[in-house]
């Protein structure tokens, strides 16, 4: 899957890297409401390009998912800011 990577060369392979941690940074750096959401601009970043067969709990199950989320983001960010905004969509 990643035999692209034997074709790079030095500069290649910088500017590779350089860009998957631009990815990986901006992916790092959402706050707020953005956490919630579907990234697939991140793997747009992969070479291979396909359309992800993505399933979506049912409502309930998806919502207990979501508290248990922000339940870990409690335990692993105790003192982590408020952002006690509305969401806008």
């Amino acid at each position: 899957m990643d035999d692209d990577l034997q074709t790079l060369d030095r500069d290649a392979l910088i500017a590779e890297v350089k860009k998957l941690r631009a990815g990986i940074r901006a992916h790092r750096d959402t706050s707020g409401h953005d956490l919630c959401w579907h990234h697939p601009d991140l793997w747009d970043l992969l070479p291979e390009k396909t359309e992800p067969s993505i399933a979506v709990p049912p409502w309930p199950k998806f919502m207990r998912g979501c508290i248990q989320y922000r339940q870990s983001l409690d335990r692993q960010a105790p003192d982590a800011p408020t952002h006690d905004k509305e969401f806008n969509g």
